[in-house]
């Protein structure tokens, strides 16, 4: 049987991303499963279409999301691609403080 996902390699990374401002190409490779030549060239095609931009930080990168940009596909351009990383996780939790009463 042929393996096969619902999301795509630049969704996948695209998603980490939203979930780790500062991770590298490296570690996105591990992560996604592919090559770093082949997330270099994501980040390319990202970056190109004004879904991501970066600073340079001493060695480390960056990553902004443009959260407001259409979805690529025909079938899904009324939706923005904040859209889908909010509902694949993309946006980290916030931790609830937990406030306690000091009685005195």
């Amino acid at each position: 049987m042929r393996q096969w996902t619902f999301i795509t390699h630049h969704a996948a990374v695209l998603l980490l991303m939203a979930r780790r401002i500062q991770i590298t190409a490296r570690e996105l490779a591990s992560e996604v499963g592919i090559t770093e030549r082949s997330v270099r060239m994501i980040i390319r095609d990202l970056e190109a279409e004004g879904y991501i931009s970066k600073i340079r930080k001493g060695r480390l990168v960056h990553y902004t999301i443009n959260h407001r940009l259409p979805l690529r596909h025909r079938t899904q351009q009324d939706k923005a691609v904040g859209e889908l990383l909010a509902t694949l996780g993309g946006h980290p939790l916030r931790k609830k403080v937990s406030r306690r009463k000091v009685s005195s």
